[in-house]
């Protein structure tokens, strides 16, 4: 019974601490995420500017939003750019992983120099870009230098919409590959050695342990990456409006870019909002059968 008792008072003292510490946690998340949130969805229902409330509208704001052909045509852009950026923020990281897991020298000069993009601010990554990719840039004159353009010939990678996104593409890989790269190595290092090492002993090849250990022990985070790559993808702006300003001619304008140009160009922050509910709803639907699916095929045993 004493011993009970003493156990008990360790497990209240413990919850205690443990209250203590999560405290300012749960305060901050409660006044910075959970009060926004349901404010903005208040603020969704009314006609509202920077000046401020100026009427209870009900649905109209999410109406207006569903029959706004820009609404989808930013949508559009978003679900391309996932779709051309996630095969690469997957892929890339994890074959930068599998090299950086490998026994070679010089290994942590070459994660600091992969993971280095991800820690410059983005109007750093912009600026730089924009250099690189302008008409008169370095990209342009290192083509014409190997003789793949004609001296006199420019590639309008900032102007032209299918170049465009490319770019996009490409500066975001670059930028942000580093942290799923992380991810994936520490995935790499969990898997024990001996396994490797029976399989070379049967015989197996560098193939055949990718295919048949690694990726096998790494499913559960690939598809975690899968997921938050998805849904860092599609709340893309920053790169997009610093880089390309939504153009030309708003072919490469973005959900976010919108939903901040509604509110804060043309004023009208009910309606930006009732987007951004909208869009969070969207965004909660796909990761709900991203995991349905993957769930699904793990079910089948594939």
């Amino acid at each position: 019974m004493h011993m009970a008792h003493q156990n008990q008072r360790r497990k209240r003292k413990h919850n205690g601490v443990a209250a203590i510490f999560l405290t300012p946690y749960f305060a901050f998340f409660i006044v910075f995420s959970i009060v926004p949130i349901f404010y903005g969805l208040y603020v969704s229902f009314h006609k509202w500017t920077l000046a401020g409330k100026e009427g209870f509208v009900g649905l109209d704001n999410y109406l207006y939003a569903i029959k706004d052909p820009d609404f989808w045509a930013s949508l559009g852009h978003t679900g391309y750019f996932v779709l051309l950026s996630t095969p690469l923020l997957i892929l890339v990281p994890f074959a930068l992983s599998l090299i950086l897991d490998a026994k070679l020298k010089g290994r942590t000069f070459l994660r600091t120099v992969y993971f280095m993009p991800n820690i410059l601010s983005v109007s750093v990554i912009s600026f730089v870009w924009i250099f690189i990719l302008r008409s008169d840039g370095l990209l342009n004159t290192i083509l014409r230098d190997i003789g793949i353009l004609g001296q006199e010939q420019e590639l309008f990678w900032l102007d032209e919409p299918r170049l465009a996104w490319i770019s996009i593409v490409l500066i975001t890989t670059w930028w942000t590959q580093g942290f799923n790269m992380i991810m994936f190595l520490t995935g790499l290092q969990d898997i024990p050695a001996d396994q490797y090492e029976a399989a070379t002993i049967d015989g197996a090849n560098a193939w055949k342990r990718l295919f048949y250990i690694t990726l096998p022990a790494m499913r559960d985070l690939v598809i975690l990456i899968t997921v938050l790559t998805v849904i860092a993808s599609s709340k893309v702006f920053s790169q997009v409006f610093l880089v390309t300003h939504g153009g030309p001619a708003n072919e490469t304008r973005t959900m976010i870019q919108y939903i901040y140009e509604t509110g804060f160009r043309s004023n009208e922050l009910g309606l930006s909002t009732a987007m951004s509910f909208m869009f969070f709803v969207m965004l909660i639907v796909v990761s709900f059968l991203q995991f349905k699916f993957f769930n699904r095929k793990s079910d089948r045993g594939e």
